[in-house]
């Protein structure tokens, strides 16, 4: 019997305009009507973000299968907010379908803050010492009857090889452009390695699209829609993809992570990092430099 989750089809992605997002305000919560919808700059893949006013954003689904998140963001984040190091968006209202626009959605409070570069942290020690503490800190949250992996999540928190089919597809797309053998040595170490079954706490997409700095310091997390309860290897990713060298160092040992745990991790760095680089091969923006990047710090640190 195959145990591995069907990612199943591409989600089947919608566009929301700021006027549609103003018009299911209005029609849902008159008493913000009045206040400017205004769209975020990089708003989101999976869902389209909107300011509503100074202190508030509006978050909606942008397919069916995003959706299936609002849910879990509403019941948990308000219980694990009070356990975390770090603020974290905590849901102030639910909307419904409406306004021609067919998903459930949320308001959110607006939590201030840019999304680091390798350049833009003013402490590369300090911030993966801070991002420790915050992974430590949810994983410490009772994960007895949290989310287990699903479609809500894309099944982070489950067996890598979900993602097998698309690292190898990429890794041969690349084929020429990479030395794909240590590539594939890795990923083969990643699935190999194994998890001993303790659920807990994960976020799920780490991702500096996903953290915020203020004055160069890690000061909130946000985007909770791939989080649940499982293998928490899908959060060591970020060691890679963001942190220095010697920050990753300090990020292991301050979570203390074992070897598989470890391997699993830079897995779910590498199966991430081969799908970019495979994506933008032959061009040279800043998103495929840091892709490059990322993909040669993954093959060079082999553990």
């Amino acid at each position: 019997m195959n145990d591995v989750p069907d990612l199943g089809p591409v989600p089947r992605r919608i566009t929301v305009s700021a006027e549609q997002a103003g018009r299911l305000v209005a029609e849902q919560f008159p008493h913000w009507a009045e206040l400017p919808v205004t769209a975020v700059e990089n708003g989101g893949w999976d869902n389209r973000t909107f300011r509503l006013g100074d202190d508030m954003l509006l978050r909606l689904p942008s397919a069916q299968e995003y959706a299936l998140a609002v849910e879990k963001e509403h019941r948990w984040l308000p219980q694990l907010a009070p356990a975390l190091p770090l603020p974290i968006p905590v849901p102030l209202a639910k909307g419904s379908p409406g306004a021609t626009y067919p998903f459930a959605w949320s308001v959110y409070g607006w939590i201030d803050g840019t999304p680091p570069t390798f350049e833009s942290v003013a402490d590369p020690i300090r911030f993966a010492e801070d991002l420790a503490d915050f992974v430590a800190a949810l994983r410490s949250v009772d994960a007895s009857h949290g989310p287990q992996p699903g479609r809500h999540n894309w099944f982070r928190g489950a067996t890598l090889r979900t993602y097998e089919a698309r690292a190898l597809g990429a890794l041969e797309e690349l084929r020429g452009h990479i030395d794909v053998a240590p590539a594939h040595e890795l990923w083969t170490r990643a699935l190999r390695a194994q998890w001993d079954g303790t659920d807990v706490w994960f976020h799920g997409d780490l991702a500096r699209g996903n953290l915020l700095l203020r004055d160069g310091r890690l000061c909130a997390v946000i985007d909770f829609g791939t989080c649940g309860v499982g293998d928490p290897a899908c959060d060591l990713a970020i060691a890679w993809t963001l942190l220095s060298v010697d920050g990753r160092d300090v990020f292991r040992k301050r979570l203390g992570v074992d070897d598989a745990t470890w391997a699993r991790g830079r897995g779910w760095a590498l199966w991430k990092t081969l799908v970019s680089c495979a994506d933008s091969l032959g061009e040279d923006g800043a998103d495929a430099r840091d892709a490059r990047r990322v993909l040669s710090g993954i093959l060079t640190d082999r553990g």
